[in-house]
């Protein structure tokens, strides 16, 4: 069951944002900044945490899951660390999630052989 409210879930956070594409004239990247900064906000509010819990992957894959996960890291480095932890926090939390893009893209440009567009 957990598999498909992760399911169910991620596709209706996919829907409401391909529907914020269809019916606005934001451009994808500007899209994806709200997605990431909308995740930070609602983590620092309180709302994503009970969220993420109801959802599991359903929550925490999408681009808002990525802010949560930037802005819990932040927090806890400047529990920790202070001033400092500002900027520590967010890369030390989604180090491993950034650095698994980088490596898994990397080895499907190695394969599929990309081509540029002229």
């Amino acid at each position: 069951m957990d598999y498909i409210k992760a399911f169910v879930i991620g596709g209706a956070v996919c829907v409401l944002i391909q529907i914020l594409m269809d019916k606005t004239k934001l451009l994808p990247g500007r899209i994806m900044v709200i997605l990431v900064c909308s995740g930070a906000v609602l983590g620092a509010i309180g709302i994503y945490e009970p969220f993420l819990e109801f959802a599991g992957c359903g929550a925490s894959v999408p681009l808002s899951g990525f802010g949560y996960n930037l802005w819990k890291g932040i927090k806890e480095a400047v529990d920790q660390d202070g001033f400092i932890g500002l900027f520590r926090g967010g890369f030390k939390m989604a180090a491993v999630g950034t650095s698994a893009a980088l490596i898994f893209s990397y080895l499907a440009s190695l394969i599929f052989k990309p081509k540029m567009v002229k």
